[in-house]
């Protein structure tokens, strides 16, 4: 795959033109794709879904379920009765927490997490112990900072029900072993719950070849908008899943003193949904099939590499995580410069990236910093841009500290 023969794809590119943007991790550009196919449905579908007997509102409805159709097929889920719509990441991962772990851990039991966790996976299981009386573990990282698998082995055990891991380190940018925790996990009869958000954009899924139980990923890391996301949950785990929000939409019928819900996956979705969010999810989703998921993992991994040994290379610059990259993260310090300090010269040289703990406070700790600068890569990116990066580094060197 060629960057440059997508980036055309890509209205704020041309808006922007000096711009090189590398916070993909935060949020991804999105192509016209996407755009026109939100723009269409405001302009021609407009209609609620789900409530109505006229014809406009029926065909709403159908775009509405063919998404959810097209995500089965993208990461190759048994049933669309597994799809619920979220409102992201975040969402998912709380509607798991609240709507089925808070009554199926009680104390005593072990939830193992690993030290490198987006908060968004961390603190609804600190929550969720806290509150029964569990006990929550950490998989340390190994001297090449991927997952100590063999810890793992001896953390996971009968007491475990629940592994929650993200596949892919939004800051250290490695690819978990989920085979193997997965396995792992199933030996001592526990779930495992997988965080997608960094994975989804760049990797292909299949919850079948590897049967994890749950996945969370966000709609706008993919190229959709922001406020939707999925959350995939095998079908007996989530017909045993309490409905968190309650409203319209989702009941069969009520009275004045109770209500039925309906079957799943529509009693987990009250209210009226993101139908503008559903639908550009679909349309992001389509595009990301039309370049096939193995081009855009060799693409964001080829960036992801070539930035790593750039930066790796550069006196005074220290890069985290493995040598061997798998994705298009890549963070890293300069030394005697504040992360902070350093994206603001770069944003002066039109460059964004991002600066903080980057939602991972502690893995940062772990790192033994306070903060890092993340450049994160996606298919858009072009090698012209990351030397651009390296080039500004060396004259940022040479301003703050007065030597190259």
């Amino acid at each position: 795959m060629d960057s440059l023969n997508i980036r055309h794809h890509f209205p704020i590119f041309k808006e922007h033109s000096d711009m090189i943007y590398f916070d993909n991790a935060a949020t991804t550009q999105k192509p016209k794709y996407v755009i026109d196919a939100i723009s269409n449905f405001y302009t021609h579908h407009n209609f609620n879904v789900h409530r109505s007997v006229y014809t406009d509102a029926g065909e709403t409805t159908e775009m509405f379920e063919q998404s959810r159709k097209n995500i089965v097929s993208f990461i190759n889920a048994s049933s669309a009765k597994e799809i619920v719509f979220s409102a992201g990441t975040t969402d998912s991962i709380n509607l798991i927490a609240n709507g089925y772990y808070a009554k199926h851990i009680k104390a005593g039991d072990e939830i193992v997490v690993s030290i490198a966790e987006h908060h968004s996976n961390l603190l609804p299981w600190q929550k969720i112990a806290k509150n029964n009386g569990a006990t929550l573990k950490f998989i340390p990282l190994n001297e090449d900072a991927n997952l100590d698998l063999n810890a793992a082995k001896q953390i996971i055990s009968d007491k475990t029900k629940l592994v929650a891991v993200t596949a892919v380190s939004n800051v250290l940018g490695n690819i978990n072993p989920i085979d193997q925790l997965t396995t792992l996990a199933h030996e001592h009869g526990a779930d495992i719950l997988v965080d997608g958000a960094q994975a989804a954009p760049e990797l292909p899924i299949d919850v079948q070849e590897t049967p994890i139980d749950w996945l969370a990923f966000s709609g706008h890391k993919m190229m959709a908008p922001t406020g939707i996301g999925v959350l995939y949950g095998k079908q007996d785990l989530l017909e045993n899943m309490d409905s968190p929000r309650v409203g319209g939409e989702m009941i069969e019928s009520v009275s004045t003193t109770d209500y039925k819900v309906k079957d799943i996956p529509y009693r987990l979705e009250a209210g009226t949904p993101n139908i503008e969010g559903v639908i550009g999810l679909d349309a992001a989703i389509s595009y990301l099939k039309e370049l096939k998921m193995t081009n855009v993992q060799a693409q964001c991994e080829k960036l992801g590499q070539y930035l790593y040994d750039q930066l790796n290379a550069l006196d005074g610059v220290s890069v985290y995580g493995p040598t061997k990259r798998q994705t298009g993260i890549v963070s890293f310090n300069v030394d005697n410069i504040h992360p902070h300090d350093a994206a603001t010269f770069l944003d002066s040289k039109n460059i964004d990236v991002r600066a903080g703990q980057h939602c991972a406070e502690p893995l940062t700790h772990k790192l033994g910093v306070n903060a890092t600068l993340r450049a994160s890569l996606y298919i858009y990116n072009t090698i012209e841009e990351c030397n651009r990066l390296v080039d500004c580094i060396n004259e940022m060197k040479e301003f703050f500290n007065g030597s190259k």
